[in-house]
């Protein structure tokens, strides 16, 4: 019998609210430690089912809303508490100082529809979160389409999208009901980072919104020179594309303000340091990135009203991107002692650790809040506490920016050694992937006896490109030791 991939299952879950599950289950919370794995904590989710009965585990399983077949919350069990972690009470603390303001860990929400008003923001403050940057104020009537949301799916399923379209701008609140809302949540939660966001279209603009946030008694204010989709020309994206503007409306702001000056760069540009550097030397004290990236998708769901447009994506099919700019900065000479701020796809612990690993000091988070609420922050928080206690890291600075020094040039890369892929026969079930991705897509260094199902890979022909590694759907290609190529 097959063991179960219990990072598979995990993703079938609905990850439904009130689930069913745990409700019948007497002695564990089948629910919770679904989540804890979906969310790269399957070391640790036997806490929540380890003492569960037999008895227990088959009336939850059977309590499964599921709409194709239940969650097999049984094998489940079996797999995660015979591969169950011992977790350490001391956890590590999380907190960091971001532009010299205490925070208690890195995990910010991201000026967006996840933070609008004053209930929804209190409610993320009391579930964890450290700190919000409030969906942008600005001074212009703001008049959202309908529908505004669009997303790309697995497979064309439901649910689970992998990138996610938004044709959302800016606050619809009036510009003091803003305000007060901000200086409500920093009084009623003085240890959580307020910070404004706002965006100007003239310098008196940006000025008046910067004064009023530090007024309301705001930690810090983000400029925000980045979104895609607004109707106004000389907002958003147009002025954090022209490096001059960004420069001038931060050297503006900078002057007239005592709090944090954070503006916020457009991915949508081929060099992110240019803009970067405008602000840089325009006195900023940190920058966050990125914003959506321009996009177009094409489903009817897209449409408004019979027309389409193009606006900004974001999800998990982004963070690649969004790493590539906070390294383009992170690694430019000219910028020095200045902060960041890492935003796009961060879905889990793992996700925001690439972030801080590449030199962020705190990492925003918006789409996945959107998929799954704001219940991520456990797995969040839980998840890198155990990361650097098995590491024996004490506070979460010493991982800023730690793999900096492991990146080159395209040109400096080792390019005299080879690393062979190497098959797992106990893994392989002999689908046979490997084989056709390497046949049409690689360089025919697998052959595959259709008798027994085994593939076998032919070292003369091989030149460790990995292809094959990355489509095995079972994990059963590993690597090799690395060793010098042979002379031709």
């Amino acid at each position: 019998m097959r063991r179960i991939n219990i990072n598979d299952e995990a993703t079938l879950c609905l990850l439904c609210i009130d689930a069913p599950c745990s409700k019948v289950c007497k002695n564990g919370d089948p629910a919770r430690a679904i989540r804890a794995i979906r969310f790269g904590n399957e070391k640790l989710a036997s806490q929540w089912l380890c003492q569960c009965t037999e008895d227990d585990l088959e009336t939850a399983e059977e309590a499964c809303i599921h709409y194709d077949r239940p969650i097999r919350i049984r094998e489940i069990s079996r797999t995660v508490c015979c591969n169950s972690v011992a977790t350490n009470n001391a956890a590590p603390s999380l907190a960091i100082d971001f532009c010299g303001i205490p925070c208690e860990n890195p995990f910010f929400l991201a000026s967006s529809a996840i933070c609008t008003n004053y209930e929804m923001v209190a409610r993320a403050f009391e579930m964890g979160w450290a700190g919000v940057f409030y969906k942008t104020i600005c001074l212009q009537d703001i008049r959202e389409v309908s529908p505004r949301f669009d997303a790309v799916h697995d497979c064309g399923g439901h649910g689970n999208f992998f990138a996610f379209r938004n044709m959302e701008q800016l606050s619809e609140n009036p510009v003091d009901v803003d305000f007060d809302i901000l200086k409500r949540l920093k009084q009623d939660y003085p240890t959580k980072v307020v910070v404004a966001s706002i965006m100007g279209q003239t310098e008196e603009d940006w000025v008046k919104l910067a004064q009023m946030a530090e007024a309301a008694g705001c930690d810090a204010v983000e400029l925000n020179y980045s979104c895609p989709q607004m109707r106004q020309t000389g907002m958003g994206s147009d002025v954090g594309q022209d490096p001059e503007l960004v420069t001038f409306f931060t050297a503006y702001v900078k002057r007239s303000v005592k709090i944090p000056v954070i503006p916020k760069m457009t991915p949508n540009i081929a060099h992110i340091s240019e803009p970067a550097m405008g602000a840089y030397f325009a006195g900023a004290d940190a920058i966050s990135a990125i914003n959506t990236i321009k996009s177009v998708t094409m489903g009817d769901g897209s449409e408004v009203n019979g027309c389409q447009t193009g606006s900004g994506l974001s999800g998990r099919a982004v963070k690649p991107i969004a790493l590539r700019h906070i390294l383009a900065m992170v690694k430019n000479p000219m910028m020095k002692n200045i902060q960041y701020s890492g935003i796009g796809g961060i879905e889990t612990w793992r996700d925001a650790l690439e972030f801080i690993q590449l030199g962020c000091r705190n990492v925003q988070v918006c789409t996945s809040v959107m998929q799954y609420g704001y219940r991520i922050i456990d797995d969040m928080i839980l998840g890198l506490q155990h990361y650097m206690a098995e590491r024996g890291i004490t506070q979460v600075s010493d991982l800023v920016g730690e793999l900096l020094p492991k990146f080159y040039l395209p040109s400096d890369l080792d390019r005299e050694t080879i690393v062979y892929p190497m098959i797992d026969r106990d893994k392989c079930i002999g689908c046979g992937r490997c084989y056709t991705s390497c046949m049409d897509g690689g360089h025919q260094a697998i052959n595959f006896d259709t008798d027994t199902r085994q593939p076998r890979i032919v070292g003369t022909k091989c030149v460790g490109c990995h292809l094959c590694r990355l489509v095995c759907p079972t994990g059963a290609i590993g690597m090799t030791k690395r060793i010098p190529k042979k002379q031709k």
